[in-house]
Order: structure tokens, then C-alpha cells, then sequence
């Protein structure tokens, strides 16, 4: 079985280190498709898989937000792509796609109607979101062309039915992520980085992933300002036209008298050590998160992890036992939060613990690789028997 993945960006993000997972540990060969140049591509040929990058032109203007008139004007653009992936997809047994807009093209593109085609859903299609002509659109698209769709997370999983997708077609595999990168970290390391970042008794607050509005790191900045002597960490920076709002994270922290207790990190890619290097991992979403990798990651770094109380978020964290719960875009919880760790520390490391112990069992790259497999082999097998084959 010749697998095409494909993805719509070249930007390492949590659904492109999900991929690139599946790429190194699954047993079949195959190509991947980008719609986009960056350091995605290099990671991919790191492992030996030839990529192909289609550029998608000014289809790369359609986002979540998008109404019609942002789409009629990429469908030239659109048109180019789908003629160039077609190629592609024509000498490929099975296409597994790995976003949203990937699915889009590749339904489109995808010639021959019983060609396997895989969307591995990881996102919440909810008003808040994307757009309703886009969720339609791709329930449409979902329900009539999809041959199974891989959802990240129960609440993934429900938000795709509730918008209209085929229940039968939807299976939860939970993202899993490998300790090995954790565990090999050594003490100097974690010293030298925090040594980098401020003073070395400084409390550091961390929070990963792209710099975002629905991330909500701005709600981590209202907090600072009633933990005087708490230090907040970004590591990420702005991915999909969100410059905006990283310039608005930082104005708002001068603004508020905070830079020097503020730490723009930006892209970064030891993040096991940079982790490690925190007292606390906050996750500061204030739309619901369809998994949540970051706070995998947290507890695999043995770091209490701080969370907002929706989407995935509520299957990864146990509150009180395995991280905290706080309401999404509630400033002042974050603050009891935060206080409730620092003020305990007999608390802070039991849960911690806990939690370490819980995303080794339950969120492993082991399981995450063999949930994904069973898929795509019964998606492949089905077609054959389909095609007499």
C-alpha cells in the first residue's frame, strides 16, 4: 500500500509533529504532498520520504473565517492545485490528509470515486472556529467522499457530528507522543536554559504552541499582573496570518509595565528541555481545544500542568489529580491556579506525577501509530474487496 500524505503548510505545528510521527513509525512507503515550503518539508526528508510542494497560490487566503467571496477569488488558484495533487494522488493507493484544507483539495482532486481517501480531523468544526460555509462545505465533502475520519479527540469527534457528519465514518485515535525526548534531558541542560531565560530562582510560567487569538495567551498576560514576581514564557510564534496578535501580546505587555517579566521565545525546537526548564505549563485557550499535544507534552516533562476546562483538554486532565482546570478566558483563575502550585509544593509534584504516569499510559506514540494503522488498513482492504482486487 503507497500512502500520499498531505498537508496544506511547510510550518511545524501540533497536526504537523502528529504527522511527521506517523510518517517515521508507520510500515508503508509513500509521498507527501505540501501546499507550502518551511521546515516541515526538511523534517519530512530528514526521515526519507520524497515531498512534493505544490504551491497553492492564493488559496493559501482561505482560512477558517472565510465566506464566499474570499473563495471565489482563490478558485483559479484552487483549480491549479487540484490539477497538480491529482498527479500526485493517481499513483497512490491511499491519500491520508491531515487537515482541513488538504481533505478539501484532495476530495476534489481524488479521481477515481473508491480510491481510499483518510482525513485526520484536528479540529473542533465549531461556529467559533470556522465559518458556517466552510463546515458545510466540508461535512459535505466528509460525508460523500471520506472513507474514514481519524478524530484527535472525543470532543472532535462530536463537534464533526453535530455538524452534520456521519457518525459511522469518525474514529477517536488520541494523539500520542513518545517520553524519549523527556526522559533523556539531563539537569545541566535544564539549568542553562533557565539561566538563558532570567535569573536562575525566577518562577517560570510557560506556555507552547502558536501565537494565537483562540490560544489566548493574552489571558496568562492579565494574570501577571497579580503574580508580581511570577515570569510568563511563550515559546511559538505566529503561523497563519496572526502577526497581528503576537504584536498585540507584546504591546500589551509594556503597556502593562511587564517586560521584564515577559520572555518571547519564539520557534523553538527544544521543547522537552524548555519544559522542563518551567515550574508551571499553563495551556490558556479560550475556545475549546480539540486535543491539546502542549499538555501531553507538559506532563511527559513531569511539570503540573494548568488547563482551560473545555474540548480535549477534559481527556487529558483529571483536575486536582493530573493538572488543574480553569475556566477558558478567566484571568483570575489562572491566578488561584498558579498560586494553588506555587504555594504547595507537596501538591505540585503528587500531581505532576500523576500526570507523567498518565500520558505514558494513555497518550503513546505506540498507540497513537497502531490506532492509525488499523485505520488505514481497513480502508485500504475495504476498497480492494470493493474493486475485486
Amino acid at each position: 500500500m503507497k500512502i500520499l500524505y498531505v498537508d496544506q503548510t511547510g510550518q511545524l505545528g501540533g497536526a504537523e509533529l502528529s504527522m511527521l510521527d506517523l510518517v517515521k513509525h508507520l510500515p508503508y512507503p509513500g509521498e507527501v504532498a505540501l501546499f507550502a515550503d518551511g521546515p516541515f518539508r526538511h523534517a519530512l526528508e530528514e526521515t526519507g520520504i520524497s515531498v512534493h510542494v505544490l504551491q497553492a497560490g492564493a488559496a493559501t487566503n482561505v482560512r477558517r473565517e472565510s465566506g464566499i467571496k474570499s473563495i471565489l477569488h482563490a478558485l483559479p488558484a484552487l483549480a491549479t492545485l487540484r490539477e497538480r495533487l491529482s498527479q500526485l494522488i493517481s499513483t497512490s493507493d491511499l491519500i491520508y490528509t491531515n487537515t482541513q484544507k488538504a481533505f478539501v483539495v484532495s476530495a476534489l482532486a481524488s479521481r477515481k470515486r473508491n480510491q481510499p481517501l483518510v482525513w485526520h480531523l484536528r479540529d473542533m468544526l465549531t461556529a467559533s472556529h470556522f465559518s458556517p460555509l466552510l463546515r458545510q462545505l466540508v461535512i459535505f465533502l466528509a460525508n460523500h467522499r471520506a472513507t474514514a475520519v481519524i478524530a484527535n479527540s472525543h470532543a472532535t469527534k462530536q463537534a464533526f457530528i453535530d455538524a452534520g457528519g456521519n457518525k459511522r465514518l469518525v474514529t477517536v485515535v488520541h494523539n500520542g507522543i513518545s517520553s524519549s525526548p523527556f526522559d533523556s534531558i539531563e539537569e545541566t541542560q535544564v539549568r542553562a536554559v533557565r539561566a538563558e531565560i532570567a535569573a536562575p530562582n525566577a518562577y517560570l510560567v510557560g506556555v507552547f504552541g502558536r501565537l494565537s487569538s483562540w490560544k489566548g495567551q493574552h489571558i496568562l498576560l492579565d494574570a501577571l499582573t497579580y503574580l508580581p514576581d511570577v515570569h510568563a514564557v511563550f515559546v511559538g510564534d505566529a503561523l497563519f496570518g496572526e502577526d497581528a496578535y503576537a504584536e498585540e501580546l507584546k504591546t500589551r505587555a509594556q503597556n502593562n509595565n511587564l517586560l521584564d517579566r515577559v520572555h518571547f521565545l519564539g520557534f523553538r525546537k527544544d521543547i522537552p528541555v524548555l519544559m522542563k526548564a518551567m515550574n508551571i505549563i499553563t495551556h490558556t485557550s479560550i475556545s475549546p481545544e480539540p486535543f491539546g499535544r502542549v499538555l501531553v507534552e507538559g506532563m511527559l516533562a513531569g511539570r503540573p500542568v494548568v488547563a482551560t476546562r473545555a474540548g480535549g483538554a477534559l481527556e487529558i486532565i483529571e483536575d486536582q489529580k493530573t493538572g488543574l482546570l480553569v475556566s477558558p478566558a478567566n484571568a483570575q483563575e489562572l491566578v488561584r491556579a498558579i498560586q494553588q502550585i506555587r504555594n504547595d509544593p507537596n501538591f505540585a509534584a503528587q500531581v505532576a506525577l500523576a500526570a507523567q504516569q498518565r500520558a505514558r499510559e494513555k497518550f503513546s506514540l505506540q498507540a497513537m501509530v497502531a490506532g492509525v494503522k488499523d485505520i488505514l488498513n481497513t480502508a485500504f482492504t475495504g476498497s480492494c474487496k470493493y474493486n475485486d482486487v
